[in-house]
């Protein structure tokens, strides 16, 4: 899309009138080829302007007082960084500068810290970065804009500029740097970075009735921008290089530390739980049927729940080597989901599809939501690849219907239809928004799948017609991020079948459209104190909170991403973020459970079911900052993500005394008498944590761990059963032990 062009503020006009006028003191300048840096300080503003040759220039305001009574105080340069020390009647300013060039391009980084005289509230901030041609006027060209900040999503701008050719943008603001502010004036960063050109980037919250406090240091902008030299082609060279760009950015953001949390305890508590809490079973025509959420009695069973958590307990059964009741209880019920006048599976189970009421859309027995479809064919195939003959049987049974939905919608799915008539109920989510686009990507996943099992090319066939359908939607193809997520393997996987680079291309381009969906900042005001959200993805483009069941089918489809991609090239900037993805992930899912969160944070109102604090089942929905979370619901659906974090980061080693547990994937695990091989996935550049941990079986012996890279790796005793490595990305990792 573009931006708007040419719509500003006064206080853009202002700002360019006095740096036209030359109404400036230039504190610092420098040429950093093809770039010109220099700082220059007006009456209201400091000034950062980084002008290409021949290009666009940017300035970003790093420092701003409406009072207009600015005054450099001191300054001071060292070889990485530049500090200037400001006064005004309103406070001090302190601006901390650095600069880099390198082979990948120009990173500038800037923070801003204000400390007011006396107390006041800001009901206007300006915003902070305005697009200047080589004359020095506000520009009067197009950018394409690819992202933009949506809701509490990271601070990002990405954007190009093609006339005059000026290269790209990747526009971050640290939005964690900014807590203290909104803590104290009750604000929130939601949309606070704007995309709109030429005047755009952050601006502070404007607050109301909260002042902030005199005397006190407040950070009010973290800013970091990489730029580049190229111009993407179309969408595909786009993606790609915004993922290059926000990896560069990403090293250099402050990250908070993770911690270690028992998941192989919080498992067993989990089934526990789902096992016998009455609240999350229903009953119906002699089998037993989870509930999609805590004690909601009154809608009826779905096909994706049983899966959603059938899948996940079968993995953690095959881990464990024990035998799960559960297993059995769920298999019991899934043939009555199947609809033989349709010819396919159906969400709602048909015997008590009488509880529908039709207060939405989707509550009517022949409403189908696309991507509820896909999804439990994905998981009944995946359970069928595993040896399960009811699952195979029903999803074979599927097909035929399947493929002709795709086909009379020639892969461009709308949001509900009916199942019948294949009549469209709804087609967008938004007037010109679309469907349900990453649908083609699950839906070819559901026939690559239907290819393993039976051989038959016909399917192969339709998983390529449905990729290609998806080859002109950019960085709008993110619906729903598990589908997005389980889509980018499918492509991969048909690259690898067909070496076709569209589908190379695709699977990059899905990718980053994770990656515009993240949250990379930590939200540290209201209920944000209590869940660490730094790194999350947002289930739905317009989604206002994060939620357990897709963050976790985003961690297991990077898993199988990363599993897929191990004998191809995966681009360095997408294994840095994806294995950071999984980092965070770990140390984040806890804190969807309620019995971790204080009750103040939870809703009185709850939309589906009940909340029952005491037990381990994860909300659905966790909101960041002032807004109370649960009002969705207890998600019995999302209860299975320690069944799948289990068996893809605990290794047993040492004849089961010790348990190896690695923040990052890990691939090539070879497990012998006296030592343990493995590659830790990801980037050399960054580093995670492998413990050892005393399973509490035999006697405890000595182990070491060495590294390919690093050889002896440091080891530091977290307490008396685990001890504690860093260890880097990409790299074989041996275990010893006597």
């Amino acid at each position: 899309m573009h931006m708007k062009k040419n719509i500003v503020s006064p206080w853009a006009v202002h700002l360019a009138n006095q740096l036209s006028a030359q109404v400036t003191s230039t504190l610092e300048d420098k040429q950093l080829t093809p770039f010109n840096i220099s700082v220059m300080l007006t009456a209201d503003t400091l000034a950062i302007r980084a002008q290409r040759s021949g290009g666009i220039g940017l300035v970003f305001r790093a420092a701003y007082t409406p009072a207009a009574d600015l005054q450099l105080q001191a300054s001071e340069t060292n070889d990485t960084e530049h500090k200037y020390f400001l006064t005004s009647s309103l406070g001090r300013f302190r601006v901390l500068l650095s600069v880099a060039s390198d082979e990948g391009g120009l990173t500038l980084h800037y923070a801003t810290y204000f400390t007011p005289t006396k107390p006041f509230y800001v009901p206007f901030w300006p915003k902070e970065v305005l697009a200047f041609d080589e004359g020095g006027h506000i520009v009067d060209s197009k950018a394409d804009t690819h992202i933009a900040q949506q809701g509490d999503r990271s601070g990002m701008v990405y954007f190009s500029v093609k006339t005059p050719e000026s290269g790209s943008v990747l526009y971050l603001q640290n939005l964690t740097a900014i807590n203290d502010y909104c803590a104290d004036t009750g604000t929130k960063v939601t949309d606070t970075v704007d995309g709109n050109w030429p005047e755009f980037g952050f601006a502070l919250p404007g607050t109301k009735d909260k002042s902030l406090r005199s005397g006190k240091e407040y950070a009010i902008s973290d800013t970091f921008v990489a730029f580049s030299d190229i111009i993407p082609k179309d969408q595909f060279d786009q993606a790609k290089l915004f993922m290059d760009l926000l990896a560069r950015l990403y090293m250099m953001l402050p990250k908070p530390e993770t911690s270690y949390h028992d998941y192989r305890s919080i498992a067993a508590k989990a089934l526990e739980e789902l096992s016998q809490h009455k609240g999350c079973w229903s009953h119906h025509n002699g089998h037993s049927y989870l509930n999609a959420y805590v004690c909601d009695y009154k809608t009826p069973p779905e096909l994706m729940v049983q899966l959603a958590v059938l899948l996940p307990l079968k993995e953690y059964q095959e881990w464990n080597g024990g035998h799960i009741p559960l297993i059995a209880e769920l298999e019991a019920g899934l043939a009555e989901f199947y609809n033989k006048d349709v010819g396919t599976v159906q969400r709602w189970l048909p015997v008590a599809a009488h509880q529908l009421d039709g207060s939405e859309e989707h509550k009517d027995p022949l409403i189908m939501d696309s991507w509820y479809l896909h999804h439990p064919l994905l998981n009944l195939s995946r359970l069928a690849l595993h040896g399960d003959e009811i699952a195979k049987e029903l999803f074979l049974k599927s097909l035929d219907y399947t493929i002709s939905v795709a086909q009379h919608f020639e892969y461009k799915w709308p949001i509900f239809y009916r199942m019948d008539t294949l009549e469209v109920v709804k087609q967008e989510a938004e007037p010109g928004k679309g469907g349900e686009k990453d649908v083609a990507g699950i839906y070819a996943h559901v026939m690559l799948q239907a290819w393993d099992l039976t051989g038959d090319t016909k399917y192969f066939e339709e998983a390529k017609r449905a990729a290609r359908s998806m080859a002109t939607d950019g960085f709008h193809l993110f619906y729903q991020a598990n589908n997005t997520a389980f889509a980018a393997g499918a492509m991969l996987r048909l690259w690898k079948a067909t070496k076709e680079e569209v589908f190379l291309d695709l699977s990059h381009l899905l990718m980053a459209n994770i990656f515009k969906n993240v949250a990379l900042w930590d939200c540290r005001y209201g209920y944000g104190l209590h869940f660490p959200l730094f790194f999350a993805v947002f289930p739905l483009n317009d989604a206002p909170y994060t939620a357990v069941y897709e963050e976790l089918e985003v961690f297991a489809a990077i898993h199988e991403y990363f599993a897929q991609a191990d004998d191809t090239p995966l681009l360095r900037s997408y294994a840095l973020l994806l294995a950071e993805f999984i980092r965070y992930a770990l140390n984040r899912m806890i804190y969807y459970y309620p019995r971790v969160l204080p009750r103040e944070m939870l809703s009185e109102t709850v939309k589906t079911g009940e909340v029952d604090p005491a037990i381990w089942v994860p909300l659905e929905d966790v909101n960041h900052g002032w807004e109370k979370s649960g009002a969705v619901g207890q998600e019995v659906y999302g209860a299975a993500f320690p069944f799948a974090m289990v068996p893809r980061h605990y290794v047993r080693i040492a004849d089961g005394r010790y348990l190896l547990f690695v923040e990052y994937p890990m691939s090539g695990l070879a497990i012998g008498s006296s030592q343990a091989t493995l590659k830790i996935l990801g980037d050399s550049r960054m580093a995670c944590k492998l413990y050892i941990l005393f399973s509490g079986s035999g006697e405890p012996i000595n182990l070491a761990v060495s590294g390919k890279r690093q050889g002896d790796v440091a080891a530091s005793r977290t307490d008396d059963r685990s001890v504690c490595y860093e260890v880097t990305g990409d790299q074989h990792i041996v275990v010893k032990w006597q």
